[in-house]
C-alpha cells in the first residue's frame, strides 16, 4: 500500500504539502492541489487512520451530510430530526458519526471531496437534501468509493442504497383523503409543486396527475418552489377558480391556506411532510406525515449493512395521512 512519502515523491512535493492537501489547508495553489490529488488517485493512497478503520471488524466512522442551504423555516426541524435519529441509531450500533454540511464541500472537486472524507477517516456517507443540481456529489455516488445511503434520492448501486417513501402513492392518498372530507363534487384542482431540481418533485407530480385522471378532474399545476410566500401568491391568483388545493409541502400548504383566509373563501388544502408548524396554520389540514428521525435510523441501519458487505438497494418506508391539530403537538 502506498504511503504519504510515496505520494510526495510521485507528486514532487514535500510530505507536509501532501498533508496540507489532505486536510484542505487554504494556502495551497490549485496547481499543487491537483498534482497531489492526481498522485493520490494514481497510487491508491489511503491515510493510515482510514486503512486502520477498514481493517477493523468494528470499522464504522460515517458522515451525516446535510444540506442547510435551503432558507425555508422548516429546514431546521427536519434536519434536527435527521440528526437525532442518526445519532441515536449509530450509538446503538456502535458507529461513530460526524456531521458535515453541504456548505463545507462547496467548490470542491470530486477528488477533493474524496480526500476530505478520507482525511476524516470516513468510510460511509449518509446524504440528506441532495438535489439534481449537486452534480459533484452525484459524481461521488457514481464513483462508489464510499458506502453511501441517500435519503429521498432513488439511486442504488453496489455500494449505494436509498431510503424514502412512495412519493407518488402518498401524494395521491393525501389528495384523495382531502377530497373525501366533503360530499360536494370536485372538478378542478390547483397543484402547487416543489422545485424542479428535487428528486421527489417528479414523483409527487405523478401522484397528483394520476389522481386527477382517475377522478376526471381538471389539473392546474403551478411551481411553488417549497416557498410559503410563492404558494400564497399562486393561491391569490388561482384559488377562486378551483375546488381544492394540493401542495407538495406543508410550508406551501400554510401559504395557500393563509391566502384562502385572506380572500375569505373556503378551499380544502393539503400538504406534505408533517412538520410541527402545520398545526399552527389556523385551520386543520391533511398532510403526509413522515417520521424523519425514523428515516435517519433506517439510513444508519442500512449503512451498517453496506459496511458489513451487503449490496445496495432501495428501501421504501411507511407514512401516515394525518390531520394535524394544535392539541396533538402541545406537550
Amino acid at each position: 500500500m502506498a504511503s504519504i512519502k510515496d505520494v510526495a515523491k510521485h507528486a514532487g512535493v514535500a510530505i507536509s504539502t501532501v498533508s496540507k492537501v489532505l486536510n484542505n489547508y487554504p494556502n495551497i495553489s490549485e496547481e499543487t492541489r491537483q498534482k497531489v490529488n492526481a498522485s493520490i488517485q494514481e497510487l491508491g493512497f489511503v491515510p493510515n487512520a482510514v486503512a486502520a478503520a477498514l481493517s477493523s471488524k468494528h470499522a464504522g466512522r460515517i458522515a451525516l451530510l446535510i444540506n442547510l442551504t435551503d432558507t425555508a423555516q422548516t429546514a431546521d426541524e427536519i434536519s434536527l430530526q435527521y440528526m437525532l435519529g442518526a445519532l441515536g441509531k449509530a450509538r446503538e450500533l456502535g458507529l461513530d458519526v460526524v456531521t458535515v454540511f453541504f456548505s463545507m464541500l462547496q467548490g470542491k472537486t470530486v477528488d477533493e471531496m474524496v480526500n476530505y472524507f478520507r482525511s476524516q477517516s470516513i468510510t460511509g456517507i449518509i446524504v440528506c437534501g441532495l438535489s439534481k443540481d449537486d452534480t459533484t456529489i452525484l459524481k461521488l455516488v457514481k464513483k462508489q468509493i464510499f458506502k453511501m445511503v441517500l435519503i429521498d434520492v432513488p439511486i442504488a448501486n453496489e455500494n449505494t442504497s436509498y431510503v424514502w417513501i412512495n412519493q407518488a402513492e402518498a401524494q395521491y392518498e393525501v389528495a384523495k383523503k382531502t377530497m373525501e372530507l366533503d360530499t360536494i363534487p370536485y372538478t378542478r384542482i390547483l397543484y402547487i409543486a416543489g422545485k424542479d431540481n428535487g428528486h421527489v418533485t417528479p414523483e409527487r407530480l405523478k401522484g397528483i396527475q394520476k389522481f386527477a385522471k382517475d377522478y376526471k378532474m381538471k389539473l392546474n399545476i403551478q411551481k411553488g418552489y417549497f416557498s410559503e410566500k410563492k404558494a400564497r401568491e399562486i393561491t391569490m391568483e388561482y384559488g377562486e377558480k378551483v375546488d381544492m388545493i394540493v401542495c407538495a409541502s406543508d410550508l406551501m400548504a400554510i401559504g395557500a391556506m393563509r391566502a384562502c383566509m385572506e380572500m375569505d373563501i373556503f378551499r380544502p388544502v393539503c400538504g406534505f411532510d408533517g412538520i410541527t408548524l402545520m398545526a399552527y396554520a389556523g385551520k386543520q389540514m391533511n398532510t403526509v406525515k413522515q417520521n424523519f428521525a425514523h428515516i435517519a435510523e433506517e439510513a444508519v441501519a442500512e449503512m451498517n449493512n453496506l459496511m458489513s458487505g451487503k449490496t445496495g438497494h432501495g428501501i421504501v418506508l411507511d407514512y401516515e395521512i394525518v390531520r394535524m391539530e394544535y392539541k396533538d403537538i402541545v406537550k
